[in-house]
């Protein structure tokens, strides 16, 4: 395992973090679209539909291309949602990283770096709500590069978010997340973020669940908590 080291966030990395933004993006696609036909009603419906047309029709051939169809649709509407939101974050905090994340104290992006190589980055803001942005830290955009996973990379990133947080003053750090995440989903858990709300992404038929986790700073538990996160 090569070493690597956490370091603020520099102009320099914008090209790496926008196309590992991308990436990121993208890669919960596929994963999404396998979510989406396994629920029930997806099945219904691409099943049901083409059998009701070869009843109707007799025809196996419309059948096959209603299939085909039908799943080329799902595809659309699985991607709408997550173009739609790497749209908005390209408008919004990664428009302008630097005036985004260090224009004041209580915000920070960082990114981690191996053999002089990047290979992780993870960003941390205020709340938006005004009566929460000196309560409550905003994980975002945590990632690492696929070769590079499973080196602990995303815990210590993770660590130094909370570590921020803690040295600002803050309660509470959260985040979202999505359910299809699984492997988010284990490390926010390994660090005992505990899941506060959920809400639902996309049209009605491809519906993805997204959770809302927090993890609360009582400054007897903090140090406790980092040091067991360092465990693999």
């Amino acid at each position: 395992m090569a070493p690597y080291r956490i370091r603020k966030y520099q102009e320099k990395d914008r090209k790496w973090v926008l196309s590992s933004f991308s990436h990121l993006v993208t890669e919960h696609i596929p994963t999404t679209f396998c979510y989406v036909l396994k629920l029930p009603r997806t099945l219904v419906l691409l099943l049901g539909g083409p059998l009701a047309l070869f009843l109707i029709s007799g025809s196996w051939v419309l059948a096959l291309m209603a299939s085909a169809s039908l799943l080329g649709a799902l595809w659309f509407l699985v991607k709408y949602p997550w173009a739609q939101f790497e749209a908005r974050c390209l408008r919004t905090d990664l428009s302008d990283i630097t005036k985004s994340y260090f224009s004041e104290s209580g915000s920070c992006f960082w990114v981690a770096e191996s053999e002089g190589q990047l290979v992780g980055m993870v960003g941390a803001l205020p709340n938006k709500k005004p009566t929460l942005q000196k309560v409550q830290l905003e994980l975002l955009h945590l990632f690492v590069a696929l070769e590079h996973r499973g080196q602990g990379i995303a815990k210590a990133l993770v660590r130094t978010v909370l570590q921020f947080a803690r040295d600002q003053g803050y309660s509470e750090v959260v985040l979202s997340t999505s359910i299809v995440q699984c492997s988010a989903l284990v490390i926010y858990q390994h660090f005992g973020f505990q899941k506060t709300g959920f809400n639902s992404e996309g049209s009605r038929l491809c519906a993805l669940p997204v959770l809302h986790l927090t993890y609360r700073l009582p400054s007897a538990q903090v140090s406790q908590t980092l040091e067991q996160g360092e465990s693999p």
